[in-house]
């Protein structure tokens, strides 16, 4: 009998919290939103970015060798673009920016998706 061992999963390490406080701060209406999100985030397991897709489906990872994910929160009404990087024990999310549907396709119209950090 063949036994595969799991593979090695990574708790995530969300770096500044913060600002998705800040942001519900100034935005109510997306508490609930996020709320969900940073719930999700807690019980992630990531070994590669693909498992960012596995837990958030209507995740994207932008290309250009960016190491940045943009999430889709709140039934399509928030993005949040965030960088990872993988570690040897954990995965950091650094988030680089936080906002509507609308103010994210305004950045991807100047293509600044895949620059922009203002954390």
């Amino acid at each position: 009998m063949i036994i595969f061992a799991k593979p090695y999963y990574m708790k995530v390490h969300l770096v500044k919290k913060q600002t998705i406080e800040d942001y519900t701060k100034d935005n109510a209406r997306s508490r609930p939103s996020f709320k969900l999100w940073l719930l999700t985030l807690n019980g992630a397991d990531w070994n590669n970015p693909g498992d960012i897709l596995e837990t958030f489906g209507a995740a994207d990872l932008l290309g250009n060798g960016s190491d940045r994910v943009v999430f889709d929160i709140g039934g399509n009404n928030y993005r949040m673009i965030c960088h990872y990087v993988f570690g040897e024990k954990q995965v950091h999310l650094f988030i680089c920016w936080v906002g509507t549907h609308a103010e994210y396709s305004n950045l991807c119209k100047e293509n600044k998706q895949y620059t922009v950090s203002i954390y």
